[in-house]
């Protein structure tokens, strides 16, 4: 990890994108009682996944700790996918999680919750209406096309501790999209790219609902976090393609998200089939 000089104003290869003021979003976002205890800016770095659950494995960070990039070389986005993007063109964060008194089994909806709450915070603080591909992908919607403006990665990190990492494309031109079927805040006419307040909304979003699912010992319905997820998730509704490990494929209708956070199928068979893992393709109607 490369750490900033908030004095280095040379850096700014690209003055329509400043750095973050590390500063302001400390004193936002760390309180006394609340759950960000630490957050720290760092100009360059692979993966900020990487980096914390290196650290949480080290006994080097406690729960809370906010790792941010201005920019990442070698982001990974599920299923080892490649993520970057140009300096300071998007957020790129991890975050430290222990929920000690939440049962492993309800871990799985970490991802799915981080996916509610980064929803919440940008529609707040960048004014922006998105929508949940479940698992874990951010859509936004550019030319009467939904499109992946961000993902989430959630990692184990020793026996306590889950580290969580967010990928949002903020001010992203139509010239610098990896590919043609990715997105930003921008192209969606989002009304403030201000990284600054768009990062403070998504963490006290995030704040909010994993104090929620906590309080419910991870239960999805007592927490509310299935019924809302359910309600901002693109893929309920639509005919997918699932594939699975084992180069295993199911078609059919994406019909709920169960009380294990799996989506499930309606197939031609009649069988409503649960999936917990996979990559889900859209099929477009015939």
């Amino acid at each position: 990890m490369t750490p900033r000089d908030a004095s280095d104003d040379s850096r700014w290869s690209d003055l329509e994108r400043p750095p973050l003021n590390i500063a302001a979003l400390r004193r936002g976002l760390v309180r006394e009682g609340g759950l960000w205890r630490r957050v720290e800016v760092v100009e360059r770095t692979g993966s900020t996944n990487t980096d914390l659950v290196d650290l949480a494995t080290a006994g080097k960070a406690e729960e809370g700790t906010v790792l941010v990039a201005e920019e990442q070389t070698a982001g990974r986005g599920r299923l080892d996918r490649n993520w970057t993007a140009p300096p300071r063109s998007g957020l790129f964060f991890s975050v430290l999680l222990n929920p000690s008194e939440v049962p492993v089994t309800r871990w799985g909806w970490l991802p799915l919750l981080t996916g509610v709450a980064v929803a919440t915070g940008l529609s707040r603080a960048a004014g922006v209406d998105t929508a949940l591909k479940w698992p874990n992908d951010v859509l936004v919607t550019v030319g009467g096309e939904e499109r992946k403006t961000g993902g989430i990665l959630a990692e184990r990190a020793g026996e306590a501790g889950v580290v969580i990492g967010v990928g949002i494309n903020v001010t992203l031109r139509a010239d610098e999209l990896p590919v043609p079927q990715a997105a930003s805040l921008a192209l969606a006419g989002a009304a403030s790219t201000d990284r600054d307040p768009v990062l403070r909304g998504m963490l006290r979003s995030l704040e909010d609902w994993y104090g929620r699912w906590r309080a419910a010992v991870g239960d999805p319905l007592v927490s509310g976090l299935q019924e809302t997820y359910a309600a901002g998730c693109a893929t309920l509704g639509k005919t997918v393609r699932a594939e699975l490990p084992g180069d295993r494929a199911i078609t059919g209708e994406a019909v709920a998200i169960d009380g294990d956070g799996r989506l499930v199928l309606a197939t031609e068979e009649g069988v409503q089939e649960p999936v917990g893992a996979g990559d889900i393709v859209h099929l477009r109607p015939a």
